[in-house]
């Protein structure tokens, strides 16, 4: 058994079945995506894998905010009113940590996995969008149109993730900053283009 397949053996039992469902998904359209546009498929690969490894079946909101405060990860004021998204940041942590990865770009890709950020590598934009349209999603609007657009041009399906995304959160009224600053860039560089 070669160290991937530990890993998988691994996380099925720390995740509960739906999310590592959810989490083969993700692993296999990130390497898929990275085998379009030129990516290195085993960082993609297990970017994807251990993406959301802080939704372990052993982590709660709780404990999430206690890893944070142990090892000085710096959680905003939007992160504790929504501590869900915490899972980005301790999820970068413990692959280091616990799962002994050390490529930066690796970890980079795993903690804005949610937001995203201004100027993403393009790793970081492949796990961003894997996440979003892995073929065991349904609800979000538009997927199957979106998944060809992130197929054809990889910053046109970011884009229009981006402004779903937002839209679908500012029915909810609450849109994390950094998403919010994401969008904007990402729609500052059409601009840029034109």
């Amino acid at each position: 058994m070669n160290a991937m397949e530990k890993l998988q053996k691994e996380l099925k039992k720390e995740l509960e079945d739906s999310r590592y469902i959810h989490t083969l998904g993700v692993a296999y359209t990130a390497a898929c995506l990275a085998m379009r546009y030129g990516e290195n498929m085993e960082h993609a690969f297990l970017a994807g894998l251990l993406h959301d490894c802080a939704k372990s079946k052993n982590i709660d909101h709780k404990k999430m905010m206690s890893l944070c405060e142990k090892h000085a990860i710096p959680v905003t004021d939007f992160e504790k009113e929504n501590p869900v998204l915490l899972h980005a940041k301790v999820g970068s942590f413990l692959a280091k940590d616990e799962y002994g990865v050390t490529d930066e770009g690796i970890l980079s890709a795993i903690r804005w996995h949610t937001t995203g950020h201004a100027g993403m590598t393009l790793l970081e934009k492949i796990i961003y969008i894997a996440d979003y349209i892995e073929p065991n999603r349904k609800k979000q609007p538009h997927l199957d149109e979106v998944r060809g657009i992130c197929f054809q041009n990889l910053d046109d399906g970011l884009r229009r993730i981006l402004h779903d995304t937002l839209f679908y959160l500012s029915e909810k009224k609450s849109v994390d900053p950094t998403t919010q600053d994401t969008y904007d860039y990402y729609m500052a560089t059409i601009l840029e283009e034109e």
